[in-house]
């Protein structure tokens, strides 16, 4: 994969809290264009992972990428959709005004903010909820916020922290295809952290698969990424079919079969 067509690139991070190093060193390239789905046990580093992408985090040895350019802080190149939307949002401010936050932070002029307001709210189907807080709304709404948020920086990463793990199972299903569309439609790159083996199936272009590093005294040749798995599933995916398909049954069973299902 060559630089101009790399949007992610993992060269070697390591990770390490306090004396506990909780990501070894890892390496990973993922497209422009990309849809990246990572799983694996609670306290592997999935969540770490995704937090050196968007410069929250500083690798005790390595470098993240985003195409030629060193991650090193937060940039608005790249946006963070958090687990827990009811903290992400300002509640004292409407659905309009969580969403000029992102503005804001860019020193986008106001006279400009109010059209882009409006874009991104149509886009996740939120135009008649402008002027709402987020208290009046369900949390998949407050979700579809905060996805809102992220895409009014017109980012070209979008990093999505199993942002759908809270919601009930049919506002997790219809937000699943809501985002399949809008990635479909933008060519964002997304890297997207869920526990649920077939939500990783279902949107992934690739599921990568990480095991928990066992602490001190592990073996140096020790890696992160235990396994990398190609979903050649056809787009635009159905929750039905695609969930019927052979192909999506046996991707299912082979991760189950490396969680310890």
């Amino acid at each position: 994969m060559s630089e101009s067509t790399t949007a992610l690139r993992f060269d070697e991070v390591s990770i390490r809290y306090g004396d506990r190093e909780i990501v070894s060193p890892t390496s990973l390239s993922i497209a422009k264009g990309e849809f990246v789905c990572i799983i694996g046990p609670s306290g592997c580093g999935k969540t770490t992972l995704l937090r050196a992408a968007a410069g929250f985090v500083q690798p005790m040895s390595g470098m993240v990428w985003r195409g030629d350019v060193k991650i090193k802080k937060p940039c608005r190149e790249a946006a963070f959709v958090f687990q827990d939307y009811g903290r992400a949002l300002l509640p004292w401010r409407t659905v309009g005004g969580n969403v000029a936050l992102a503005l804001e932070a860019a020193k986008i002029p106001k006279a400009k903010r109010n059209k882009r307001i409006a874009e991104v709210l149509a886009t996740v189907g939120l135009t008649q909820h402008a002027d709402k807080f987020p208290v009046q709304l369900s949390g998949g709404m407050q979700q579809r916020v905060q996805i809102a948020r992220c895409l009014a920086q017109s980012p070209d990463v979008l990093l999505m922290d199993e942002p759908f793990g809270a919601l009930d199972a049919m506002t997790r299903e219809s937000l699943q295809d809501e985002l399949a569309r809008l990635v479909a439609k933008t060519g964002l790159t997304v890297l997207f952290v869920t526990h649920d083996l077939e939500e990783a199936i279902y949107l992934g272009d690739r599921v990568i698969a990480l095991q928990t590093n066992p602490g001190k005294g592990l073996d140096k040749d020790w890696q992160s990424v235990a396994q990398i798995m190609d979903v050649k599933l056809p787009r635009a995916r159905n929750q039905l079919t695609t969930r019927e398909d052979p192909e999506f049954l046996r991707l299912r069973r082979e991760l189950y079969q490396f969680l310890g299902h």
